[in-house]
Formats: structure tokens, sequence, C-alpha cells
């Protein structure tokens, strides 16, 4: 059985001012071809499916679509959990309508998909909260997945009928995946977790959760579940939330989390991207190939010496969205943002880094004057965060407000 791991695809995401919908569509449609070129079995998509709990249409159409290729006409089953971006009620409520394709939606840790059976041979035999057993048309074993999506703190203490969450969280868990695993699992079929957890090897390091992310469970940041905490019949561990794709542990079962398909912060600059492919056979160690991601669109930062440096480097990094540290023995004017503007498309922020002690001293010091009129105030507002003094046009719009502010 041949499994293909993706998570964390965000969509709808924007950076500063950049969306990132054509990056997303470009990304999608490679991990289609990706699936159909290596003859893939079942997807697993292992939640922050979206970046906000009310995705825009443009997303939301793409995630379907996407969804739509990936099952491939109903032979190849999806599975597509909740993260802690998502809402799990949106993403579960298309899922009769979803059944009829091969897809299967789980928002919550407690949910029990109904059981179904497709024409193209796919179908669901067995389920239980938190548990799936899937039949394929060309496959003479079973898949069977214990299913635990994000939850917040308060659907955990429904979910695991637990007060004490951060003593508990982790053997209460570990009760529940035994409990499952004791009762569906064995050598007869394959066996796997897909959860949007935050998990590491005890005793190992602790990864750094993304930069811009929502802090996930351990729970509000208490506690991470244990590797040691996975049933021993699981062969493999589908994991989403880290947006660096990374091998949690491999000393039993290997345990992954995929990654995110493109980088969503400068935290992610440089990072390479993937998904994974997971060869289980009933008994066996599953064997996990790495796909390297290429289309891509790279996320840089660089530092540089002045505006000359600058513009040759940009222009040779045309294709990168770019946070550009300028080292300059003044304050950047607006002549040199327009200057670098003109250059590069994909500017989302320049950091100036001056060097003259002078006015670091100067700048430091400085006070706002709050005796000063408010047309002052606003204009040096303005141009200290738009690199220029606000048009005559802004002005007359700024003392129309005021006016206002006054008659009232």
């Amino acid at each position: 059985m041949r499994i293909l791991h993706t998570a964390d695809w965000h969509l709808g995401k924007r950076l500063e001012d950049f969306s990132r919908l054509d990056e997303q569509f470009v990304v999608m449609n490679e991990i289609c071809e990706i699936a159909d070129r290596e003859h893939v079995d079942i997807i697993l998509v292992s939640g922050d499916l979206f970046d906000t709990f009310n995705p825009p249409t443009e997303a939301v159409e793409l995630f379907y679509k996407t969804l739509k290729r990936l099952s491939n006409g109903g032979r190849r089953p999806v599975l597509a959990i909740a993260g802690n971006h998502d809402s799990p009620d949106r993403i579960e409520a298309p899922d009769p309508l979803a059944r009829e394709c091969g897809i299967i939606f789980v928002g919550y840790p407690n949910s029990v998909v109904p059981v179904f059976h497709l024409e193209t041979g796919v179908k669901i035999s067995c389920v239980d909260k938190g548990f799936i057993e899937l039949m394929l048309a060309e496959i003479d074993f079973p898949v069977r997945i214990l299913v635990t999506p994000y939850a917040n703190e308060y659907r955990l203490k429904q979910f695991l009928n637990a007060e004490d969450i951060d003593s508990e969280l982790r053997r209460v868990l570990e009760d529940h995946w035994k409990n499952i695993a004791d009762r569906y699992c064995d050598n007869s079929g394959v066996n796997i977790l897909v959860s949007h957890l935050f998990m590491i090897k005890k005793g190992g390091p602790t990864p750094e959760e993304p930069e811009d992310e929502k802090p996930i469970l351990h729970v509000g940041g208490a506690q991470a579940i244990f590797t040691q905490n996975i049933p021993e019949q699981i062969q493999y561990t589908a994991l989403g939330h880290l947006h660096r794709m990374h091998k949690v542990d491999d000393s039993v079962s290997p345990v992954y989390y995929s990654g995110s398909p493109i980088s969503y912060s400068f935290s992610e600059a440089n990072q390479k991207k993937f998904v994974l492919i997971a060869d289980i056979l009933p008994g066996e160690k599953a064997e996990i190939r790495e796909i390297e991601l290429s289309t891509v669109r790279p996320l840089l930062r660089k530092r540089v010496n002045g505006i000359d440096e600058a513009i040759e480097w940009l222009s040779e990094n045309q294709n990168a969205l770019v946070e550009l540290t300028l080292v300059t023995d003044t304050f950047i004017t607006p002549l040199d943002r327009r200057k670098l503007n003109s250059v590069h498309q994909g500017i989302v922020a320049i950091i100036p880094e001056v060097i003259s002690e002078d006015l670091k001293v100067e700048n430091r010091h400085k006070q706002i004057d709050l005796n000063r009129s408010m047309e002052e105030l606003f204009c040096d507002y303005f141009t200290h965060e738009k690199g220029q003094a606000p048009s005559e046009d802004i002005m007359s719009i700024f003392r129309e407000i005021l006016a206002e502010e006054e008659e009232e």
C-alpha cells in the first residue's frame, strides 16, 4: 500500500500584502501530479487545510478542486482532518457529498465517519470514535486509521473526559489509542495514526513552532505528546502542524511531520518543501521517501550593504519573495525605496540597519512633541511608516476626518 502524506496547506494565507493563492494553485497541481506519477493508493492531509475558520472563496474552491483531482474519480481515498487553523464544523459540512468521491473529512477527535461502499470498490468497512477501516478494490488487505484531529482545551476535556488536561493528556491519549489498536489493529492489515498534535521523542530536541503559527495545544503550550505514547501496532504516524518536514522518531515506527507545501513566513526562508511517500505492508515497518516540491517560490532573507548591492542581488533573485535588511549610513529615502521596488516586485519588507552612531543616538532620543498640530504629527507618522511624505490628496482626506471629529 502506497500512501502520500501532506499537511498544512493553509489555503488562503497571505504574506503581509502578498496573496499566495497563485503559488498555492501551482503547488497543489504538483501534489496531484506526484500522486498520479507515484501510483498512490491513499492520500492523507494532516490538518490546517485552510489558514482561517472563514477562508476566502478562492481558497475554498482550490481546496475542493484539489481533493477531487486527488481522489481520482473515487478510486483513491483522501482523508483530510482539521488542524488548529480549521473550523471542525466547516471541514465536516460537505462530508455526505464528499464521500461519493471517496473523500473523508474528520473534524473532531470523537467523530464517527459513516460506513459507505462506492462502485469503485473503495469502502469503509468498520468505524468507531476516532477510527476508520478502509478497503480498496485492488488491495486484498485493509488499512486501519486512528484519527485524532486538533481540538482545543475545552473540546479535549469533553472528548477525553478529563479535567486536569496538563497531567492526563498523554496518558488518556495513549489509553485511547491503545484501546482502539488492541481492538482493531493486527498484522493482517496496515495500521497508521493521523493527527494534528505537537509530538516529540521523549528526551529528544523540541522543534520550534512556525514563527507566525498559532501555538498548538501542548495543551495551551504546556505539554507535548511523546512518540512512546503511540501504540506498538502503528506502522506509520502522519502528523501536521510543523511547517518544516521533520522526522520525529524512527526507532519503532516512522513518525513524521510532512511540513507545509510552501514557506509561509520568513522563519521558513530557504527551506525545502516535501510530500512524503510511505510504502507499507501488513506486519512490516513502513518505508518512507521524501519527494521535494520543485514549483515552490522561495522566501529569502538577505542583508546587503548599500543600495547598489541590494539592486544587484534583487536582480539575481527575481522569483523570490524577499525580506531585505539594508545596511546604510543614513535612513532610507523615498527615492531609494522606489528604486528597489522598481527592480523587484516581490519585496515584502525593507529593514534599515543604520550604522551611523550619530543618527542612531539622534533617533533614539527623538521624542514625540504632542504640542505640535495633528497634521504635523500625522505627517511624521505617515513618513515613518511608508518611507515617504503623504500626498496632498491624503492630507485633504485627513483634514476632512479632523473636521468631522471637531463637529461631533
